[in-house]
């Protein structure tokens, strides 16, 4: 039995995904740029992926611009808007797509703030408020943190951000979010706001970013001048009616596959408690996603013990999948003083609407062998 418990860094297409990404690449094979029937085909297609996508979030087709993911997407949402000089609000855990980019940025002479967190990594918001002077130009923060599931309140950070500024523009990365739980920029006052489409049943390398009218960032790539000028490139239609697709499908179901996640998660959670030397990171909470369970196993090595459950055909991660392979220790759970005797043991079980409590008493089985065995052999 395969056990898939890995479904932060990437989910597996829907049936009907990869239907249509495959029918789209036979029938709709024309370039969207192109004057003649199949490029107006391509570009129907294309405009109706953008209004569906659109409808997910409130806000209108024209604001949604295609990408190839959620790292290229908080790329263009931070070098698009800022240059030297300018003052950047973050905080120290967010995905090394953005918080590199930062650094970057930073190493050119644009300011940076890294707002303090509390112990469960939601943002101080007094200290943001204060934070905000007039060369602010940008806060980047995370809606749903990809390695603990801890959940920004995007409401009150938008708000905050517009009370204090005509000029900051509120930037989300919600690829952890988007699909999953419910957003409405309009209410957020968000700006820019990334998505990827692999995280959420669609094919890899496609994503959009929206930004709201009127902004027009500087673009990454040049070109053709496709997606606005802000994006330019040959659109992926196959790709992009894919995602759409997927993000209907989620955001349909939303609630139903909330509910249905949480009880895994509650369930999980309940079953480790029999265990000795656990430390949940990411606890029954609302202000954490159900999707995402971080646990940390006293006195073991994560890399181990995910090799350890790998030889069961069970699939999990360390951490983030884009730097799980460069760190033994995650830099997020240090800034969230997890203690040293758990920082390098942890693991994290990420779910999606398929998930099942038999999978998980399988799961539960295989780790207590797997770490009686580790610890045994100290390894």
């Amino acid at each position: 039995m395969e056990i898939y418990l890995d479904n932060s860094a990437t989910t597996k297409p829907y049936d009907e995904v990869t239907q249509i990404l495959v029918s789209t690449m036979k029938e709709v094979y024309g370039n969207p740029s192109s004057s003649h029937k199949l490029g107006v085909m391509a570009e129907k297609k294309l405009n109706e992926a953008r209004d569906t996508i659109s409808h997910t979030i409130n806000c209108s087709k024209e604001e949604i611009i295609f990408t190839s993911g959620g790292s290229e997407s908080n790329n263009l949402a931070i070098k698009g808007f800022v240059k030297p000089g300018n003052h950047i609000i973050t905080c120290a855990t967010e995905h090394s797509s953005v918080s590199n980019t930062i650094k970057e940025m930073e190493r050119q002479g644009v300011k940076v703030t890294y707002l303090s967190l509390d112990t469960e990594g939601k943002i101080d918001l007094e200290e943001l408020k204060n934070s905000i002077n007039k060369d602010t130009v940008l806060v980047s923060l995370m809606h749903v943190n990809n390695e603990t599931g801890i959940i920004q309140d995007l409401k009150s950070i938008g708000n905050i951000i517009k009370e204090k500024s005509h000029r900051a523009k509120f930037h989300v990365d919600s690829v952890q979010g988007f699909g999953k739980l419910k957003i409405n920029v309009k209410e957020c006052n968000i700006d820019l706001l990334s998505a990827s489409g692999h995280k959420i049943h669609a094919p890899r390398g496609v994503g959009f970013l929206y930004i709201k009218n009127q902004l027009r960032p500087k673009p990454l790539i040049e070109g053709g001048g496709q997606e606005k000028g802000f994006r330019a490139g040959t659109e992926n239609v196959a790709s992009i009616v894919a995602l759409a697709l997927a993000s209907k499908m989620m955001n349909d179901n939303i609630k139903e596959n909330y509910i249905k996640v949480n009880s895994v998660k509650a369930y999980f959670i309940e079953k480790l408690k029999e265990f000795e030397g656990v430390r949940i990171n990411s606890p029954l909470k609302d202000e954490f996603s159900p999707y995402i369970l971080n646990v940390s196993f006293k006195d073991i090595k994560g890399e181990v013990l995910l090799h350890a459950l790998e030889d069961d055909d069970i699939y999990v991660s360390t951490g983030s999948a884009c730097s799980s392979k460069n760190s033994r220790e995650s830099r997020i759970l240090k800034a969230l003083l997890v203690p040293n005797d758990y920082l390098e043991g942890a693991i994290r079980f990420s779910f999606s609407e398929f998930t099942t409590k038999d999978e998980i008493d399988y799961t539960l089985q295989v780790l207590k062998k797997s770490l009686g065995f580790l610890r045994r052999v100290k390894i």
